[in-house]
């Protein structure tokens, strides 16, 4: 798997939001939507080449897609997978995740 394939998207949601401002060292935890079928060492490998960081620990969730209804049709968002990556000392990707 390609590194651009793996990592989809930043996460930005409140929680995510809050994990980086408020953690101990502010701005080495960052969270990302990755593809369902990639493994920590993929998201670590890929997050390290893409931002010349590194990686000291990756927590990944799989996240189950709602039901959706319309009317009287029933549908189902996909499912999706997030990681939260943690950053080595010294290292951070502010100047990306300020961007957003």
């Amino acid at each position: 798997m390609k590194f651009y394939e793996v990592i989809k998207s930043p996460l930005v949601s409140e929680k995510a939001l809050n994990l980086r401002d408020s953690s101990p060292n502010a701005g080495q935890l960052v969270a990302f939507r990755v593809d369902r079928r990639s493994k920590k060492a993929d998201i670590k490998n890929a997050v390290e080449k893409l931002f010349n960081v590194k990686v000291r620990s990756v927590n990944t969730a799989n996240c189950k897609g709602k039901t959706v209804r319309r009317g009287r049709y029933v549908g189902k968002k996909s499912d999706w997978k997030k990681a939260y990556v943690t950053l080595a000392p010294g290292y951070n990707i502010e100047d990306y995740l300020n961007s957003l």
